[in-house]
């Protein structure tokens, strides 16, 4: 199923007309489709049921809260590389013990406050 369609000449995410977005919020916006992001997470998951596994998404990719917040309700850990990225995936509701912090250069305070919460590594 595509959730980003025309209907009646008009392109819709999840049946929402996208011009009265637009409308509503101006230009640019930026448009999420939840049911496409559960849709294509449990696809991806579930491609590796058969072995012990965590899916983590890059927060690098898209830090927006909501977006973070569907992905953490579905389960999914979170690759971060910096103390910020970790404060949005707390405050989106990640689970700390799913959070692997990753990259270089990390200062002294990033990762006290990384371990003071529990990441996973």
């Amino acid at each position: 199923m595509d959730y980003f369609a025309y209907h009646n000449g008009t392109l819709c995410a999840e049946d929402l007309p996208l011009n009265e977005i637009a409308k509503r919020f101006g230009t640019p916006t930026y448009v999420y489709s939840r049911a496409t992001l559960e849709r294509h997470f449990r696809a991806f998951d579930e491609a590796f049921a058969a072995i012990p596994h965590q899916v983590c998404y890059a927060v690098k990719a898209n830090s927006n809260l909501a977006v973070l917040n569907v992905l953490a309700r579905l389960g999914a850990g979170f690759d971060i590389v910096s103390g910020g990225e970790l404060e949005r995936v707390l405050a989106a509701g990640g689970e700390p013990g799913k959070v692997v912090f990753s990259g270089l250069g990390k200062q002294e305070a990033e990762i006290a406050r990384a371990l003071e919460v529990g990441i996973a590594c």
